[in-house]
């Protein structure tokens, strides 16, 4: 990197963009919810898949799976807003469901949210 100028990262990222999203027939993803919007780890993933839009991707429907310490489902508006945005992108794909696990710090917490769960659960049998 110091000599040419050029960085280039070593990391999964490529193949999870070219060889499963470009691929796969529904794309779910899940994160954390901190101050009120992604992670940082999902938002630098949708980032990484510029390779995509021209392409002839798969997926049509896509959902996303949210948890948050804060109890106000409207909590998760920022990362719906910012997965909406990246999603507008591609002509064919649109967010077909969304989890909203509110009020859950810690491992395990999200068994005392069962309409969480129950929607999940919903929305795995329609898919």
């Amino acid at each position: 990197c110091q000599t040419t100028g050029r960085c280039v990262i070593h990391d999964d990222a490529d193949a999870i963009v070219q060889e499963k999203m470009l691929y796969a027939d529904v794309l779910v993803f899940a994160t954390p919810i901190y101050y009120y919007e992604m992670s940082g780890q999902m938002k630098t993933l949708l980032d990484r898949t510029n390779p995509l839009f021209p392409s002839d991707y798969a997926f049509r429907d896509i959902y996303l799976l949210a948890s948050a310490a804060d109890g106000a489902e409207s909590a998760m508006d920022g990362a719906v807003k910012g997965l909406q945005g990246w999603i507008d992108c591609f002509e064919k794909a649109r967010l077909k469901g969304v989890v909203r696990g509110v009020g859950v710090t810690g491992v395990g917490e999200i068994q005392n949210v069962p309409a969480a769960l129950k929607a999940a659960y919903d929305l795995g049998r329609q898919a």
